[in-house]
């Protein structure tokens, strides 16, 4: 926030009540807007006055090294090896940690409510940050082409106690790292008892499964009924109610009856106002428990699944015609 403040977009901010307060005596920043948080931890005292803060040098201290260590590493190793150095390193990290930035860009920008137009100076004021420890992908590639040197070892060094941070002419903005942070297996973020993503200043991220959900939401299901479920306006909030009530709960409860059976398993479908309807395949696993007993399992399938087999073979990435299973496990 006080990045967009130096930016110059002070006074939008104002308006929607995303203040920076500033000491009058010495024109200091000293701490990010009232009710939003602190940003990644946030700025306890800027060091400079706003006005003198001067412009991003991001281009100077990160993009321009990067680039051209970037170029010289993949005219030495040519198209095929570097391809696969960067599958070895750093792609092993991308997509969660690029799926991480986007949806604190997009947590940023929601700060500022129902304004677009704060809303997108604030995600604008993100593009200009350094992405400290999230800068991880390519750190580890440029490290295991021993290439981390000069510039390139700086934005390391920061990047091990840091994260993200906004360097000007005379004045960086460096925010702590998370102090929680929780993924589920796939690593998208997901928590049921509290932010999946929290900075010590204040702001976090609360997600189920990778979707985002109000903070008080996981909380609230305790008692869900339903009832509730049905009435939910929101259908991503209601397949989020239904995963942890339970499929088989909800359709014992509702009354539900299935589609269509046979020896793979059951079909139901379960309507929901204002949303498709939720297609499963009612499955008991081959193998047994160590105490004899055989698990059921529901298989979330598209809605246009007819037959039970159909939504089987649809879990394999088979039609129903190639289904044809020669031993189950």
């Amino acid at each position: 926030m006080i990045a967009a403040h130096l930016d110059g977009d002070g006074p939008v901010l104002d308006d929607v009540g995303l203040t920076v307060r500033v000491d009058p005596a010495s024109g200091t920043a000293a701490e990010a807007a009232e009710g939003a948080g602190e940003v990644g931890g946030g700025v306890r005292e800027a060091g400079a006055s706003v006005g003198e803060a001067g412009g991003s040098v991001r281009d100077l201290v990160r993009t321009r090294p990067w680039e051209a260590a970037r170029a010289a590493a993949s005219a030495e190793l040519g198209p095929e090896r570097w391809a696969v150095t960067w599958a070895e390193t750093g792609g092993l990290l991308w997509d969660q940690v690029n799926g991480l930035v986007t949806r604190v860009r997009q947590a940023i920008g929601a700060l500022a409510g129902d304004d677009a137009e704060a809303g997108a100076l604030l995600r604008a004021a993100t593009l200009d940050a350094v992405l400290g420890q999230q800068d991880a992908p390519w750190l580890a590639l440029f490290e295991s082409l021993g290439r981390l040197d000069g510039p390139l070892e700086a934005l390391a060094e920061v990047a091990r106690s840091a994260g993200w941070w906004w360097p000007y002419e005379r004045l960086a903005i460096v925010s702590e790292r998370p102090s929680e942070l929780y993924r589920d297996e796939p690593g998208r973020l997901h928590r049921g008892d509290g932010p999946a993503l929290a900075y010590p200043g204040g702001f976090a991220l609360h997600a189920w499964r990778g979707m985002p959900v109000p903070a008080d939401f996981i909380g609230s299901l305790t008692d869900v009924t339903p009832a509730r479920i049905s009435a939910e306006p929101n259908a991503e909030l209601r397949r989020v109610m239904l995963e942890i009530f339970g499929y088989d709960r909800y359709l014992a409860e509702t009354g539900a009856r299935p589609q269509h059976r046979d020896e793979t398993g059951v079909l139901w479908s379960i309507d929901l106002p204002g949303d498709e309807p939720i297609a499963m395949v009612e499955v008991v696993n081959s193998t047994p428990e160590p105490d004899g007993t055989y698990r059921t399992y529901h298989l979330r399938v598209p809605p246009t699944v007819r037959t039970a087999r159909e939504g089987v073979a649809w879990t394999f990435g088979l039609a129903e015609e190639d289904y044809h299973p020669e031993k189950q496990t």
